[in-house]
């Protein structure tokens, strides 16, 4: 998985920075990178019947050789109609290939590993994604040297599991939950899920133009999305800790704000020193990706064991739709806006989710500690691929099905 993000993360970002520089329009690039996170959705929707039907060693391979195949046809045709096709089967790929490689640590995972496996998985994806920054700067985005790079990387993930892989993990199904009874039963965690969609894929799809916009070289560039990317992971377990101290809307509430500040700085001053720009993009990153983290676990706090994983596939969807639409809406901000628009439109929405968190806190009271579950590490594209992987995965010898879905979360 750690190759297959070096693949993935070089592919993101010189989509969105080859755009610019072959001068597609912020709206169109916007629209081409929200593809992804449509092709995702029905990625996850449709990857445990897939694995159902011929397992998962071949679901893998078969998406790893189309999405590398993907990766090279964009290469070669350079065209938005194209590349936003092209995007949304990576998309797709991507959320099946998650969903295998989750559901088998889950399946390979004990009660008492699994939460220290997953958070160390959630480490290497991070640490994939944000070194597969810097391959751009012997690979000239101006090239097609990128494209070919991270087809070998996403060709080369395929290897271990198809060496290394024994016997499938069973399969079992859970049942679903309203959008409805989610949103009653936690107005805040939906909101914050949603909204932390519209921030990480805009820092995604859309950081790697702003940054362009901004005048900053290929490594500037390279640099920029690499601390924007490897910040997330300093702020996740500080967040939990807290978060499992305290009422966990207080959190969400100082990290919005943080975020906020942080993006409201660098949309007044883009042109501070570089150190303390990089500063504050990492700071933002730190404190804006908790998010999903601190929203699933607030909503958790709220429902049965039994209702977890349900809710959870729920929040996946509600995350990807936030996903689909901002980098739409960011890239037709920045057209008319400027590059500004990029930061303001993030401190927009941490503000403003700032200011629901303050409004639920006046209508409702607090989860008792005794009632809390405990913090769930993860970004939205770990967690939400382990809750469709959960759905692949039997309960190990000596648990029960409760006990397996309670342990995943």
């Amino acid at each position: 998985m750690g190759i297959l993000m070096l693949g993935a993360g070089l592919t993101s970002t010189e989509i969105s920075l080859r755009a610019a520089l072959d001068g597609f329009s912020a709206p169109v690039t916007g629209v081409v990178m929200s593809c992804y996170y449509l092709g995702y959705l029905f990625g996850t929707a449709a990857a445990p019947r897939l694995v159902r039907r011929v397992g998962h060693i071949r679901v893998f391979a078969a998406m790893a050789a189309t999405a590398a195949a993907a990766v090279l046809i964009q290469g070669i045709i350079i065209n938005p109609i194209t590349w936003g096709l092209l995007r949304g089967i990576s998309g797709l790929c991507f959320a099946a290939i998650y969903v295998v490689a989750e559901s088998w640590l889950n399946d390979r995972s004990s009660r008492i590993t699994r939460g220290v496996l997953l958070a160390v998985y959630m480490v290497v994806l991070y640490i994939g994604l944000g070194g597969a920054q810097f391959l751009l700067i012997p690979a000239d985005p101006r090239t097609d040297r990128p494209f070919m790079l991270a087809a070998v990387m996403i060709s080369l993930a395929m290897v271990p599991i198809l060496i290394a892989a024994e016997s499938a993990p069973a399969i079992a199904v859970p049942r679903k939950v309203s959008y409805r009874e989610l949103y009653r039963n936690s107005p805040l965690g939906v909101v914050a899920v949603t909204v932390s969609g519209m921030i990480t894929s805009s820092v995604y799809s859309m950081g790697p133009l702003y940054a362009q916009r901004l005048g900053l070289g290929t490594s500037g560039v390279a640099l920029f999305m690499a601390v924007s990317i490897l910040a997330a992971v300093l702020g996740q377990f500080p967040a939990g800790m807290l978060s499992d101290r305290m009422d966990r809307r207080t959190v969400i509430a100082g990290a919005c704000l943080v975020a906020a500040l942080a993006a409201g700085a660098l949309a007044a001053f883009p042109h501070l020193p570089r150190p303390l720009f990089y500063i504050g993009a990492g700071l933002f990153s730190s404190m804006s990706f908790t998010l999903y983290s601190l929203g699933v676990s607030h909503v958790n706090d709220q429902l049965e064991p039994a209702q977890m994983v349900a809710a959870s596939s729920a929040l996946l969807r509600v995350n990807g739709l936030g996903a689909a639409v901002s980098p739409v809406l960011l890239g037709a901000l920045i057209e008319h806006f400027g590059t500004s628009a990029y930061f303001g439109t993030l401190a927009v929405l941490s503000l403003l989710l700032t200011l629901f968190d303050l409004w639920r806190k006046r209508r409702s009271e607090p989860v008792p500690p005794d009632l809390k579950g405990g913090f769930i590490t993860a970004g939205p594209q770990g967690l939400a691929t382990r809750i469709a992987a959960g759905a692949l995965s039997a309960p190990r010898e000596g648990e029960s099905s409760t006990d397996v879905r309670n342990a995943s979360q």
